[in-house]
């Protein structure tokens, strides 16, 4: 290479220049930049709602403009998801609302109590659900209440009300769905694809970790809270992602059970891998035995294979290596002498390793075909439902109803014009508030965001909107205020304030003749700051312990599904469990905050053992329903109705007939074992049988005081 040809190869200043600003720009769009498309749209959605509520010539524009920001949301399938279930519920809500005025149009006691008792029953079935449905339950709890207080002195007036309101939110509606689907879109669908990546690829870490012993447990209690979560979020956006109307949502409508059962393998493998863990954690403070050395390659296999991203193949060989070394350390394990409480425990973690690795071979098949779109025989898998303890949904619904005839009949008796105006917002954010897991917090945030939009709107309205004239000048007056709520709401951590400031801002726009009104305007955002005072009042008074994933609820409800498991018909018993323990992980993963304390680690605690002894006892009906009349049927059943019996009371001396009852079948098992007419498949599964009695009296002694029993009696 000459000089010359050197110096023409190397990039120039402009060229450098221009690569550095192509990677700052790439960079910028893919963080910042994200932010800011996000502002820009629904500044474009917010501004064509409210001219076309002009040209339309509605009664309230400020309604259409709102609702865009109520449905501003990341991607395209969670607008139109929640845009769906906003109109069904406005209908809902009209429909009770003309009902009611039907009823009772010159009644305002009778009416406010019917009214009192819809909401009550809607919040019940929002909170009851806590999924993307659940959207319709509050919209009509409180559009009845927006059509109805207006109506009370005028009933002849209900039925405008009522289209009038399904105009301004159907406007809303439309322009966000087409504003979000069209400019700039981001899809549900690829952010769910995203979702089942990363969480592969953290579940994978997490195994590493583990087995490296690189966590504590602290932190791996709080990792499966984390994971509770995560389930919930993939389910939220499987259903977001099937609104969309694009070539892409074919795709995951085709993978629809795919990912129901990604999410299924995925809870049973973590389950028996903490199983495995814990069990095999016990075995190392127990110090080196000769259990531990014929198990520590055993270990090795396993953590070797997870040390990088396996394939199938990869996972099957270590399928068969593992196959290997068990028969090789089960042959060491025969020609030692080696304790009978120990060779339970060699056969338990034997067992255990090989359901994990059959669990984990199937976790990877399934996230495998949705990465890549490969054909997967799957049966029939069951939906992750998300359901709420049963005191939770009864004071949702008790708090909202009485607040709401607590207020309205303050507001109905008060001389001040706009107390119907407070009523009316504490109602919507006790409805709203009622689903979340810190509802003060979340109100005080959206008191924030009203305090600082008020200055704001008070500035925008008198000081610059006056001076302008059409509605161009009255978008460049709102936009520079309304985009400060909605870059505040793209920060999840500041998403109330940023709603606040969005929503208070908007209600102060214009009708379509616009009248200067300095009391008007103090008096409304008066009434919208008093009524989320009245909201937080409320929480803070009925039944403030109440809330969702509060952990004095969530505690009962896992002892509750834990006795479920041990009564229910076998038939689906075992995804019922698995859904509703992790949803209420989730649920206390919610309300527990960035920083879970002490007692929401020890609810964790509980919940991983409950969950360790409801799968055991799954598995010990799924063979007493397959097994054949006799000592061991009779044995096993005996166990599970004490353990059932011990989850009823949770009494100390039912804890100790459980655990006599586990060591009776252990030995019972055992025994039936060394028959003469013991076939292959059934030594198979009476060694499942005893894998599960093993990891079931284990988790009893937990309940004890520490050190209290033999951890290898059974």
């Amino acid at each position: 290479m000459t000089p010359a040809t050197a110096t023409k190869s190397l990039p120039g200043p402009l060229t450098r220049a221009a690569r550095w600003l192509a990677l700052a720009l790439q960079d910028w769009r893919t963080t910042e930049g994200e932010r800011w498309i996000y502002v820009g749209k629904n500044l474009i959605a917010a501004f064509c709602a409210l001219w076309l509520a002009y040209r339309l010539g509605l009664d309230s524009p400020s309604t259409a403009m709102t609702t865009t920001i109520i449905l501003a949301l990341p991607s395209s399938g969670m607008v139109l998801e929640k845009s769906f279930y906003r109109l069904c519920g406005t209908l809902l809500g009209c429909l009770a609302a003309l009902t009611l005025i039907g009823l009772f149009p010159q009644q305002p006691v009778l009416l406010f109590a019917g009214l009192s008792l819809w909401v009550g029953l809607c919040t019940s079935g929002s909170a009851l659900h806590r999924n993307a449905q659940s959207y319709v339950y509050v919209l009509a709890g409180y559009t009845a209440c927006m059509i109805v207080l207006p109506a009370i002195e005028q009933p002849t007036q209900v039925f405008a009300l009522a289209v009038t309101r399904v105009a301004e939110v159907g406007l809303g509606i439309i322009c966000s769905a087409a504003v979000s689907s069209v400019l700039l879109p981001r899809h549900q669908g690829t952010q769910v694809m995203r979702t089942v990546q990363a969480r592969y690829g953290k579940f994978l870490a997490f195994c590493q970790d583990v087995l490296q012993q690189k966590l504590t447990p602290a932190q791996v209690e709080l990792t499966h809270l984390q994971f509770a979560a995560d389930v919930a979020a993939l389910e939220l956006g499987r259903s977001a992602a099937l609104f969309e109307v694009t070539s892409k949502v074919g795709h995951v409508r085709a993978q629809n059970r795919k990912l129901h059962a990604f999410n299924a393998t995925f809870m049973t493998a973590l389950t028996t891998f903490y199983t495995f863990h814990r069990l095999f954690d016990r075995l190392q403070r127990d110090g080196e035995t000769q259990v531990m050395q014929a198990c520590a390659p055993l270990y090795a296999i396993v953590a070797e294979a997870l040390q990088t991203t396996p394939s199938q193949d990869s996972l099957d060989t270590m399928q068969l290596h593992l196959q290997t070394a068990l028969a090789q350390a089960r042959a060491q394990i025969d020609g030692a002498p080696v304790a009978h409480a120990q060779r339970i425990d060699f056969d338990t973690v034997c067992e255990l390793l090989e359901r994990f690795a059959r669990d984990m071979s199937r976790f990877h098949e399934v996230y495998f075909s949705l990465a890549h779109d490969t054909p997967l025989e799957i049966s029939t898998p069951q939906a992750y439902a998300p359901k709420t303890p049963p005191a939770l949904v009864i004071a949702s619904g008790a708090r909202a109803g009485i607040s709401l005839a607590l207020l309205a009949l303050g507001a109905y008796f008060l001389a001040w014009p706009y107390a119907g105006t407070a009523m009316l917002m504490a109602a919507v954010f006790c409805a709203l508030a009622s689903s979340s897991p810190r509802p003060i917090m979340m109100i005080r945030q959206v008191l924030t965001g009203f305090l600082i939009a008020m200055p704001l709107s008070l500035v925008c309205v008198y000081f610059v909107l006056l001076h302008g004239d059409g509605f161009p000048m009255l978008v460049l007056s709102f936009a520079p205020f309304l985009a400060v709520g909605l870059y505040l709401m793209t920060n999840p951590a500041k998403l109330g304030v940023g709603l606040g400031v969005s929503t208070f801002i908007t209600q102060m726009a214009p009708l379509n003749v616009m009248r200067v009104d300095g009391a008007g305007f103090l008096n409304t955002g008066m009434a919208l700051i008093v009524g989320l005072m009245l909201a937080a009042l409320v929480f803070a008074v009925l039944l403030p312990e109440h809330t969702m994933g509060h952990r004095d609820h969530v505690g009962p409800a896992l002892w509750r599904e834990a006795l479920h498991a041990c009564t229910a018909p076998v038939r689906r018993v075992k995804h019922r469990f698995d859904n509703r323990v992790r949803d209420l992980l989730s649920q206390l993963n919610a309300a527990a905050g960035p920083a879970p304390g002490v007692a929401t680690r020890a609810v964790v605690r509980q919940a991983l053992n409950l969950l360790e002894i409801g799968h055991s006892v799954i598995e010990l009906r799924e063979l007493i329903a397959s097994a054949r009349p006799g000592a061991t049927r009779h044995a096993l059943q005996q166990c599970v109705d004490h353990i059932g019996a011990w989850l009823r009371t949770r009494a100390d001396a039912q804890l100790q007939a459980a655990l006599a009852a586990t060591l009776q079948a252990g030995a019972v098992v055992r025994a039936a074992q060394g028959e003469a007419d013991a076939t292959a498949e059934r030594s198979a599964r009476l060694q499942t049988a005893l894998a599960d009695l093993h990891s079931i009296y284990t988790s009893l002694l937990d309940q004890m005081a520490p050190g209290a029993g033999d951890h290898h009696a059974a």
